[in-house]
């Protein structure tokens, strides 16, 4: 809390604090007894340093307290000064002279300047702060190195004519001009450093000195290590593009400028940058540099590239990593910026960004970056709410914002980086077109630059309470007419808030509706969002009063059909991040009461049908099982209940029965999507550049054709086995042909989805079609997975032992064996030891067990069923590893069955485990590999491979098709 006027009226009015009738509030404000703040001391540790903490959250209080009386008390006029009665001490004219003191009185203390008294109570602000705009720059850092390294490997042409280029332009040059640029530019490289250095340290900045060294040490690692790693690993093209035949006619050009890279990484740390002067001269001592190293041929343009990214990016990774001290304005600097503006402030609280406020949505939980609002009392006036926007804040959440602007619709594509200048723009932009628009917003009265790297927004302060905070018996129907008709003002001028949630809607003493956290809004907005902010805020008053008083009062202000339009959009990816965690939240609690339901259900019926009997017989036990079984299945029936956003769309379909309910597509990319685009690029680059060194004609001339023949066949008899395997785990009778087809379509469906969602989903659709219950069939499917899984690991590891002793006298286990068991043992202690991993995984294992033992218990009541789901699935998989052998002896590649085996368990592992449709690169990928590591020549092992995926993947596809078309004809999909 800041003292301000009223305590220097004291001191010049020669009375001690505490000696009035205004001492408790003094001392409450203060915190000491009667102590000048000037003198005020630090908090220590132990028992002072609690004593400390309570007496900051005392004044905290009390400047909570008197800012509402200011806000309640209406401001006096300017020229009007309190009387006595009313401030309860003597007042002196202005400008009046000082009365000296009398006979036997001291005098009064000498005037004090208020700047040197004035306390902010905020939180200290750290010396160093890791700015997520560094680690933002240092990632593009390495995005350029990427894409130079791939626009040398793939444009081979463009980076040689580029050399060409320069080297003909370099002929001209006048030698004795190249030498005095290479020496002066050399020279002046490491002078410029060294004086910026001197500079800093004579006005004792050693630390980002200190910064800066390190930063140039990493470089210059760095830079010898992607050297090496060029001269060494990297491919030809590569070398050709960094490299080039030294002048002196012996050896090569080095890839990365061992002493450049170091000087760009140190001046970029040390901020040199971020001054004009010496930025000029920094740049084109560089650029100087550069061009007399590359004219006189001694690197190229992409080895100049390179150097220049590596230091960019050493240099803003140290950053983050260390740190950088922390300039973010004070709230002494906030105070001489209102003072520059035309205010007298004479107090200041630091409070809490909102919840809903853009910068909780970007997800940065780092203490103290998220409270940059301020409660400032004027001397004269009601408070003011400040806004403080800094550089960091700017780049909080970059990588959220960049992905929701990338994969949902309707979001306006502007800069998720915006600098401050725009940031200040955008925010005033958004509140005087509200105002103007008719909506009820608090007005901003000033804007102001602290410093560089700061912003400032003065609005005038709206006393009241969030709707967060309202009880829900205390919203009433007039609120929400009242907050819908400012979605009303705001739309009738195009222009959409998107975060229309609780903390974004303010409501006053008077029952007045505001809307704040304007920041990320959108000026002539289209027609989806728009239709967004009408659903989030449908939403909002759903989570507080229900779906039908939410329903029923954006109807009365909205109209029907603006209401029914919204539909489309009421789902959780269109929604505010604080809304889509408790939506998640709620449906967690709504399924745990549905487990207890259950659990309650059948509790109550054995306690209602009692112990049976030792020697009850078989059909008795069963029967019983069956009655409960029935008993679960009612319950969960009856405990279900359906979400929030399904209550409303029922709600708004009373009111618009035509309306459409269909959620509209709002992802323009799914993250599945874009992971299986990048392994898919992988695997085809991986599949091009070994079909290049292929001699396909001489392969197939190479090939028996009695082998490929065998292939196919066992390729077939994979879909009758899978067929056998997963009618072993239903107990219902379900037509074993159909099954078979559905087994076929399936291969149609594995082109289009991974090869362990599209199985699953296609068996899961079939048995509901054929009449099981939607919790039977995914039980059925379940335990086939859960019992495919075990043997799936049970058969790598036996063929992974035999592999490993097939040539040795004794049974020693063998290194794949191990490494397993020990990548198992690693894997389960890093579960165990995460919180978060292992709660996931318990939550899954119990929904597992919760639907598959059930299932279980009632298949192993049938043993011939059971036996028939596990030799199918033992046959399917011999099947796949005979048609594996068979690709491998047509290409003349003898290997042992159990090593086969080995090759195809592993490779379909990481085939299922692949987000490619199919497991199309990875299984190509996995396969090669594992036969070149057990010592298949690469080419003949790369066509088996390819043969391989021919039979199983490939040429099912136009027969899964037309079974897959066919069953949906019959209604049977």
């Amino acid at each position: 809390m800041i003292r301000g006027e009223e305590e220097a009226e004291r001191l010049r009015a020669g009375r001690a604090p505490g000696h009035d009738e205004g001492e408790g509030l003094y001392d409450a404000m203060s915190g000491m007894n009667g102590q000048s703040p000037a003198v005020r001391q630090p908090p220590r540790s132990g028992k002072r340093a609690k004593a400390a903490r309570r007496a900051n959250s005392r004044r905290r209080q009390e400047a909570k307290r008197l800012a509402e009386e200011a806000r309640d008390r209406p401001p006096a006029a300017p020229s009007v000064t309190p009387g006595p009665a009313e401030s309860g001490r003597a007042t002196e004219p202005a400008g009046a002279a000082p009365v000296p003191p009398g006979p036997g009185q001291e005098s009064a203390p000498e005037p004090v300047s208020l700047a040197d008294r004035l306390e902010i109570d905020e939180p200290i602000l750290a010396a160093r702060v890791h700015r997520p705009g560094d680690l933002i720059r240092s990632l593009f850092g390495l995005l350029g190195i990427a894409l130079v390294l791939l626009t040398a490997t793939f444009a081979v042409g463009t980076t040689e004519g580029i050399e060409t280029d320069i080297n003909n332009s370099a002929d001209g040059a006048p030698p004795l001009l190249i030498s005095f640029a290479g020496f002066a530019s050399s020279v002046a490289v490491l002078i410029v450093p060294v004086a910026f250095a001197v500079e800093r340290l004579i006005k004792r900045d050693g630390l980002r000195i200190a910064d800066g060294v390190l930063a140039a040490v990493l470089a210059h690692g760095v830079s010898l290590s992607f050297s090496l790693w060029v001269a060494r690993v990297a491919p030809e093209s590569v070398q050709n593009a960094l490299t080039r035949d030294a002048p002196s006619g012996v050896g090569l050009t080095d890839p990365v400028h061992g002493y450049l890279a170091p000087v760009i990484a140190y001046a970029t740390a040390v901020g040199m940058t971020h001054r004009p002067r010496w930025r000029l001269i920094m740049i084109a001592v560089l650029v100087l540099d550069a061009v007399s190293v590359l004219v006189a041929g001694y690197t190229t343009l992409f080895s100049i590239l390179v150097t220049v990214l590596i230091g960019w990016t050493i240099a803003y990774g140290t950053l983050y990593a260390v740190g950088t001290p922390n300039v973010r304005p004070t709230g002494q600097q906030l105070l001489a910026g209102l003072r520059n503006v035309g205010f007298r402030p004479v107090s200041a609280l630091r409070t809490e960004e909102p919840p809903g406020s853009e910068a909780a949505e970007s997800g940065d939980s780092e203490a103290g970056q998220l409270t940059r609002r301020y409660l400032v009392t004027l001397e004269t006036g009601p408070p003011l709410d400040i806004t403080v926007v800094d550089r960091a804040q700017q780049a909080q959440g970059f990588f959220y914002r960049a992905w929701r602007r990338l994969t949902v619709r309707g979001i306006t594509q502007r800069r998720s980086l915006p600098s401050l200048r725009q940031a200040l723009e955008q925010e005033a932009l958004l509140a005087y077109a509200a105002i103007a628009a008719g909506a009820h917003a608090p007005k901003l009265i000033a804007t102001s630059e602290l410093g560089p790297d700061a912003v400032m927004l003065v609005y005038e302060h709206i006393g009241g309470r969030s709707l967060e905070s309202v009880p829900a018996d205390e919203i009433t129907d007039d609120l929400m007419a009242a907050s819908w008709q400012q979605v009303v003002a705001l739309q009738s001028r195009r222009i959409a808030h998107r975060r229309l949630d609780g903390h974004s809607l303010l409501v006053d003493r008077a029952g007045q509706v505001y809307l704040t956290n304007l920041r990320g809004g959108e000026i002539a907005a289209g027609d989806i969002p728009l239709r967004m902010d009408v659903a989030q805020l449908l939403t909002t008053f759903g989570l507080r009063v229900g779906a039908e008083r939410a329903v029923a009062s954006a109807v009365a202000v909205l109209g029907p059909d603006a209401v029914a339009d919204s539909l489309p959009m009421l789902q959780p990816i269109a929604m505010s991040r604080t809304t889509r965690t408790t939506l998640r939240q709620l449906g967690k609690e709504r399924a745990a009461r549905e487990r207890q339901a259950v659990l309650d259900a059948v509790r109550a019926y054995r306690e209602a049908r009692g112990t049976l009997p030792e020697d009850a017989d078989r059909k008795t036990v069963k029967a019983a099982k069956q009655a409960e079984k029935q008993v679960m299945e009612q319950a969960l029936e009856d405990s279900k209940e359906p979400d929030l956003l399904s209550l409303i769309r029922q709600q708004v379909l009373r009111v618009r029965p035509e309306a459409a309910i269909e959620p509209a597509r709002m992802e323009r990319v799914r993250p599945r999507t874009l992971v299986s685009f990048i392994a898919a690029a992988f695997a085809g680059y991986f599949l091009i550049t070994q079909l290049a060194e292929l001699k396909i004609d001489q392969v197939i001339d190479n090939a028996n054709w009695w082998w490929v023949i065998a292939a196919a066949c066992f390729s077939a008899l994979t879909y009758f086995s899978a067929a056998v395997s997963l009618l072993g785990f239903v107990p219902e009778k379900v037509p074993y042909l159909r099954t078979v087809v559905a087994q076929v379509a399936g291969s149609f469906v594995k082109l289009v989805a991974p090869a362990a969602i599209g199985g699953v989903a296609l068996n899961t659709r079939y048995l509901q079609r054929q009449g099981l219950r939607p919790g039977h069939a995914v039980a059925s499917v379940g335990a086939s997975q859960l019992f495919g899984l075990g043997s799936h690991i049970t058969l790598l590891l036996t063929f992974g032992y035999l592999t490993g002793t097939e040539h040795t006298p004794n049974l020693s286990p063998s290194r794949t064996v191990i490494a397993g068991l020990l990548t198992v043992a690693v894997l389960a202690l890093i579960v165990a030891a995460v919180p978060a991993l292992r709660k996931t995984i318990s939550e899954r294992v119990q929904s597992l067990f919760a639907g598959v033992v059930p299932r279980m218990l009632d298949v192993v009541q049938e043993p011939k069923k059971l036996l028939s789901g596990i030799g199918g699935m033992l046959l399917m998989t011999m099947a796949f590893v005979l048609c594996l052998d068979a690709s491998l002896q047509a290409f003349g590649v003898e290997m042992s069955y159990p090593t086969v085996a080995v090759v195809f368990l592993a490779g379909n592992a990481l085939g299922s485990a692949a987000p490619t449709p199919g497991g199309i690169g990875a299984v190509e990928l996995a396969l090669t590999g594992a036969l070149a590591a057990f010592g298949a020549p690469t080419n003949p092992a790369l066509a088996a491979v390819l043969l391989f995926r021919l039979m199983t993947f490939w040429l099912p596809v136009l027969p899964g098709w037309l079974a897959f078309t066919h069953l949906t004809r019959k209604e049977a999909l």
